[in-house]
């Protein structure tokens, strides 16, 4: 009897760490890099490197991006996710908590 072990689910990757961000290189496709609980640098062809959060609500995948790498470290990407999950668990959808944070500023 053969046994095959199962596909290693992104939540079991290891953490992303600086290193291993600052040597990603773009390779004329788009690529993720994932860190964990959603999480992601997204390199683009040209080598630019965004923050990304990737979530589901009422049964939709979404996307928010919390900035551009190294204006968004590491760490930064970590709080903002964690931030957005907290809003996601209270039944607020993050995206659309900063288009209503964004249009209030922009009222004033």
């Amino acid at each position: 009897m053969i046994c095959r072990q199962a596909k290693t689910l992104k939540s079991d990757a290891p953490m992303l760490t600086d290193i291993q961000i600052r040597q990603a290189k773009g390779n004329g496709k788009a690529q993720r890099l994932w860190d964990e609980r959603g999480l992601y640098l997204e390199v683009t062809p040209p080598g630019g490197k965004v923050w990304r959060f990737k979530y589901r609500m009422n049964g939709k995948e979404k996307r928010i991006g919390f900035g551009r790498y190294p204006d968004v470290p590491l760490a930064l990407a970590r709080e903002r996710r964690e931030e957005a999950r907290k809003l996601l668990a209270a039944g607020v959808d993050p995206s659309v908590q900063r288009q209503a944070q964004k249009a209030a500023t922009e009222a004033i």
